[in-house]
């Protein structure tokens, strides 16, 4: 597996994978994939990766979205990681998480955060075992499908960038 910057053209492949996670029901509040336009607006122009086989498949991705517009957080974004259903448990969404997580702080980003359903035990535990830890819980913050839904909220504090 390699990872490098996720480009305009893979990004049919990151829709779909990020179209399984809104259908899987524990990954987004979100309904629908937005077309490139909206999706390239709404992230950061860096810390952008897709994680590729060795036939130059995307097997998942990460991505970054800043929090606030306000000058005071400019080093704080809020990360998202989808990894292709076929490719779950295989080290994909760790990697990943690794790698933006590296990319940030070359970026200036000292404080990584996201925000993460309950349920989604398995992005919890990556999250933890890349330096996140739980700050909070935010219970029936969203309604999906008309029920309720808590989300666990876990960030990361660089410890090179900001101290």
């Amino acid at each position: 597996m390699k990872v490098r910057a996720l480009l305009e053209t893979d990004y049919p492949a990151v829709k779909e994978i990020y179209m399984h996670g809104i259908a899987g029901g524990h990954a987004t509040f979100e309904t629908e994939a937005p077309g490139w336009e909206v999706w390239d607006k709404n992230h950061l122009k860096t810390c952008r990766l897709v994680a590729l086989d060795d036939k130059d498949r995307v097997l998942g991705w990460a991505a970054l979205t800043p929090v606030s517009g306000r000058c005071v957080y400019a080093g704080v974004a809020e990360v998202s990681v989808y990894v292709h259903r076929d490719f779950q448990g295989k080290g994909v969404g760790k990697k990943l998480l690794q790698d933006i997580v590296q990319e940030s702080e070359k970026q200036n980003l000292w404080t990584l955060k996201a925000g993460i359903f309950p349920e989604n035990k398995a992005s919890i535990k990556i999250h933890e075992q890349c330096g996140f830890r739980q700050v909070g819980y935010h219970e029936r913050i969203g309604k999906m499908k008309n029920v309720w839904r808590d989300t666990v909220l876990m960030e990361r504090r660089s410890k090179l960038i900001g101290v």
